[in-house]
């Protein structure tokens, strides 16, 4: 299974999603704002609760930056609620266990991990601006650092 990778200048897809408590939450939802949609392969997994905690360190600023965030794993909203909860993220974690979203983006795909080729999601960040297109667009990101980079390169 191979999706296709989002460019810069893309709309991004849309989509509506369950998030930890179970209320419905719309890619639409966020028009007007700038929005970090980013894609992790498993809640209270040591990378993804890094980056989460990475995200939630650095909300003020993004928010100050008018830069909303939202995460994206295939996780159940119960999963999702518990690593919440556990971390005090305090951004929406939504829920696509049919990966239909992740696939829309190109983050559920074939990847490499250990040396074996295995498909899975593709750890990825996009910034969507206010009117809905990809501005920004990295795919294979690393857990750790990932944040900062991407704050450098957005100036906030």
């Amino acid at each position: 299974m191979s999706s296709t990778r989002l460019q810069v200048g893309d709309t991004a897809p849309a989509f509506s999603l369950p998030d930890a408590d179970g209320s419905t939450v719309s890619l639409s939802d966020y028009a007007g704002r700038k929005v970090i949609v980013y894609f992790y392969p498993a809640a209270s997994t040591p990378g993804c609760t890094k980056e989460a905690c990475d995200f939630r360190d650095n909300l003020a600023e993004l928010d100050g930056a008018g830069i909303d965030v939202v995460g994206i794993s295939p996780d159940a909203p119960a999963k999702l609620a518990k690593f919440r909860d556990a971390e005090a993220l305090t951004f929406p974690l939504l829920s696509d266990p049919d990966k239909t979203t992740l696939t829309a983006w190109g983050a559920f795909g074939e990847k490499t991990m250990y040396g074996k080729k295995v498909t899975g999601v593709i750890r990825s960040t996009f910034l969507v601006n206010e009117q809905g297109v990809v501005e920004a667009a990295q795919y294979n990101v690393r857990a750790t650092g990932h944040v900062a980079k991407l704050r450098r390169d957005l100036s906030v």
